[in-house]
């Protein structure tokens, strides 16, 4: 039963990852709008001579004046999605699309497998309730260690992803996502496949915990109160309830997960973020807290067509290895 969890929760994962990864990528491309914004600079309306014997002029703060190119405007993700495919290709919408396989065979298969195997065991026999707790307990659990297996695929996925968005001459150019990792390996170290892992880690576990625990939660309401019967009809309702739970719950740590892994770190220099923590102040400071919640539309268009589909495509395989 433990096995057949794994499989089922694999199978349903890939399918969904794979036919939303254009809403993903979208997603990624607004998160990281306005990231690299000119900062403002200060220029002196008055300054005094050299060499003056008279009496100076006092600059005041009148004098002085900021200078700030005004912010790049809000883009909405149908533009976004747009400007990707006349710049790049219709093709550019699937970048990455192999690390979406690859994340989703590693992070979700294991969430999946473990949250059913938690299921199982934490259910009461004699009254079959699974309580809402226990299920979000089993939800954290099963997220941060399917995050910890998952984490170089996310990180070469977000990298892939936002390839695109840098000029010719910074782009990284990653063949597959098997070439990402290579290379990140080789050039930046080993743990930089582990960049963000923390924040993978909590993201996956409010993810999981919001996502797994919230559709069980209202399926089991919609069929305890008669509103529907078990069938297709109930899942799709429970599980876009369950998307847009985890897309609230989610979004800000998402934002601050993408400008981690996407950074770029020269040899020799600073990188832009010294840590989770200082990447959520330094973009809460240039852009406010709204920042947080950058890509917020496209990760509710996203994650509730990929969570519908998840479970959908679930419950179908569910019935397919059931005599297995």
């Amino acid at each position: 039963m433990g096995v057949k969890g794994f499989v089922e929760g694999g199978i349903a994962s890939i399918v969904a990852g794979c036919s939303t990864h254009p809403l993903d990528l979208i997603k990624v491309r607004m998160q990281l709008q306005g990231e690299n914004a000119p900062k403002p600079t200060a220029q002196f309306h008055t300054l005094r001579p050299a060499l003056a014997f008279h009496s100076p002029h006092v600059i005041s703060p009148a004098d002085i004046h900021i200078h700030a190119p005004p912010p790049p405007p809000r883009v909405g993700p149908i533009a976004v999605g747009i400007k990707i495919v006349q710049q790049e290709g219709v093709a550019a919408l699937f970048s990455g699309v192999s690390a979406t396989v690859l994340r989703q065979t590693l992070y979700s298969t294991t969430r999946m497998g473990l949250y059913d195997i938690l299921k199982q065991k934490w259910t009461d026999k004699d009254t079959g309730i699974f309580p809402l707790p226990m299920k979000i307990a089993a939800g954290l659990f099963a997220g941060g260690i399917g995050a910890a297996v998952g984490n170089p695929a996310d990180v070469a996925m977000v990298r892939m992803q936002a390839d695109g968005r840098l000029p010719l001459a910074q782009r990284r150019n990653y063949n597959s996502v098997f070439d990402a990792i290579t290379r990140m390996a080789k050039q930046e170290g080993v743990t930089s496949l582990w960049r963000g892992s923390s924040l993978t880690v909590n993201r996956a576990m409010l993810v999981t915990a919001s996502q797994l625990a919230s559709y069980d939660q209202f399926k089991e309401m919609m069929l305890e109160k008669g509103i529907m019967k078990d069938g297709l009809g109930t899942h799709v309702m429970a599980s876009f309830a369950a998307g847009f739970v985890a897309a609230v719950a989610s979004n800000p740590v998402d934002v601050i997960k993408t400008r981690v892994m996407n950074m770029k770190v020269e040899a020799g220099e600073a990188p832009p973020y010294a840590g989770a923590l200082d990447c959520a102040i330094k973009t809460v400071r240039s852009e406010g807290p709204l920042a947080l919640y950058k890509g917020f539309i496209p990760t509710i268009s996203r994650q509730g067509p990929f969570t519908v589909v998840l479970f959908v495509t679930l419950e179908q395989v569910r019935k397919l290895f059931k005599d297995f």
